[in-house]
């Protein structure tokens, strides 16, 4: 009699425990989704997953410590354990550490956001997610790809859509017998025709360059972020149209076959019709 009445005891107390679990997560769960509209409007996308996720586990975690103090267990022994855990897993897992930690940083640097394109070495791509470990990117050819926290606070990379509006830098070469300064109307002309390249701040046309077989110009235009491809393709296309009409010479890389100076000019000579067919007839 005794001992069903311990265990009507134990599982009510285990059934009771479980109570507090699911509760738990239905509370956090609830609290993170009313605490959703508030934190929106002051946090940033990125800020906000993490806040979720913080909040969400605080209070699964202390139901959690409820549940176990409902079956017995001594929170002393169990901090004590989770101490000496927390040493174990911490030198097994410097790497995760150093993640996290460098994750606490991008948090409060916030040098980019979801939604931002970074290049991050060769790895170019729209951030999906700003994790507690790393980043999630999806590149213009549709690829998942990771990148460790650790990896973007030593690694330089850049931010290509932080600011709303990006110039267009076109390395152009025309012939050395090409007039520069009408070289430069056209290429003005150019932009200005084209919707898309931005009038202020004001395109920019500089000889960059002798080249071995062009005359190279660097001309620079702004564009809008997203419009960054649009213009390059136009543009180029424009330019091009534009000296065709106007007998502007883009040059290509000519070899000349030179046999010393001793040495004197290859012979021509140009066959005629009769001198052909005599020698066909040999044949």
């Amino acid at each position: 009699m005794e001992e069903a009445s311990m265990a009507s005891i134990s599982l009510f107390l285990w059934l009771k425990a479980a109570i507090l679990v699911v509760a738990g997560t239905v509370i956090a769960r609830v609290v993170v989704k009313m605490l959703n509209g508030i934190l929106t409007t002051h946090l940033t996308t990125h800020a906000l997953q993490l806040s979720r996720r913080v909040i969400f586990y605080g209070i699964l975690t202390i139901f959690i410590i409820s549940a176990l103090r409902e079956l017995g267990f001594e929170l002393t022994l169990l901090l004590g354990a989770a101490g000496i855990l927390s040493v174990a897993i911490g030198f097994a897992s410097q790497t995760s550490a150093s993640n996290l930690i460098s994750g606490l940083f991008l948090l409060g640097e916030k040098p980019f956001s979801v939604g931002d394109i970074i290049q991050v070495d060769a790895v170019k791509g729209e951030v999906l997610s700003i994790d507690f470990l790393s980043v999630k990117l999806r590149t213009f050819d549709n690829l998942f790809v990771r990148i460790p926290n650790e990896t973007l606070i030593k690694t330089t990379f850049t931010n290509i859509s932080r600011f709303p509006i990006r110039r267009l830098d076109l390395a152009i070469g025309v012939a050395y017998k090409e007039n520069i300064a009408r070289v430069r109307e056209l290429l003005i002309r150019a932009a200005d025709e084209n919707p898309i390249c931005m009038e202020e701040p004001a395109p920019v046309c500089i000889v960059d360059q002798f080249g071995a077989s062009s005359v190279d110009i660097k001309f620079s235009v702004w564009v809008r972020q997203d419009q960054f491809r649009n213009l390059k393709d136009s543009l180029m296309e424009d330019i091009k149209e534009l000296f065709d009409k106007e007998g502007v010479e883009i040059p290509f890389p000519h070899i000349s076959v030179y046999a010393g100076s001793e040495t004197g000019p290859f012979p021509i000579k140009m066959k005629t019709d009769t001198e052909q067919d005599d020698k066909d007839h040999k044949e």
